[in-house]
């Protein structure tokens, strides 16, 4: 029962939260090589920061992810620097294709998020 829990100094906990993002406009640019570079792009984030990625899939518009994280990080936060950092690589890489569809500004995901934690029960 204790290898469910992380510990640091005096904490022990379990924090879960899965996210959703969306692709701005629902647009369905998450297939193929953009999809897999953000999936990459979203574990190497989550591996700088010490947050665990559980689980994470694409659809076609957008992302689910379920991240473990620290009681110190914020889910805003995570949802804040994962949206910056992947949108900023995905107009590095992929600029022509996405000055097509976003001719504006350099945007990718919808402004806002879907969040639900995750939680255990206790016996």
């Amino acid at each position: 029962m204790d290898n469910k829990y992380n510990r640091h100094n005096r904490r022990k906990y379990s924090l879960k939260v899965h996210i959703v993002l969306v692709a701005k406009y629902r647009k369905q640019l998450l297939q193929g090589c953009i999809a897999d570079d953000v999936k990459q792009k979203i574990f190497d984030i989550c591996n700088t920061n010490q947050w665990e990625i559980v689980s994470m899939e694409t659809d076609k518009d957008h992302i689910h992810f379920l991240i473990s994280y620290d009681t110190t990080d914020r889910v805003c936060d995570i949802v804040k620097i994962i949206k910056q950092e992947t949108t900023y690589y995905l107009w590095q890489k992929y600029s022509s294709f996405l000055s097509k569809q976003y001719w504006k500004k350099k945007i990718f995901w919808s402004d806002g998020y879907f969040a639900c934690s995750i939680g255990a029960r206790y016996r």
